[in-house]
């Protein structure tokens, strides 16, 4: 799960892109990737587009109730959620999170991949 800071932002947008371009990788471990902003509908189905995202992108967040069940950063002003990663497991569980506070420090599809295939390797 991805929660990210909108469709203006550079590294946010590198981000989903790189999503985006492991969708096999994903596929192979059975990663399924979702994404949520505080975007409006239009602005993100023009992000969706625009950057040809094969998962569901999620629109119109309420940033602090997000931030109340998540533990994700707020920005105030312009009102927008940093970017927060989870990786879940089958049952739902929070394998890892990764919480930012500004514009860099977020998950990647190459390190999910390798968490994925490393929880699986060592559960039994």
């Amino acid at each position: 799960m991805l929660i990210y800071r909108g469709s203006w932002c550079p590294y946010c947008n590198g981000q989903l892109r790189a999503f985006q371009r492991a969708a096999g990788s994903l596929a192979e471990v059975d990663a399924r990737v979702v994404a949520l902003s505080v975007d409006d509908e239009a602005t993100t189905q023009a992000n969706i587009d625009k950057l040809r995202l094969p998962f569901p992108v999620g629109h119109s967040a309420d940033a602090h109730a997000i931030a109340d069940a998540t533990g994700a950063f707020v920005n105030e002003n312009p009102v927008h959620l940093q970017s927060t990663g989870f990786v879940l497991d089958p049952t739902g569980s929070v394998i890892v999170s990764v919480y930012s506070s500004g514009a860099i420090g977020r998950l990647v599809p190459e390190d999910v991949v390798g968490l994925i295939r490393y929880a699986r390797e060592h559960s039994a």
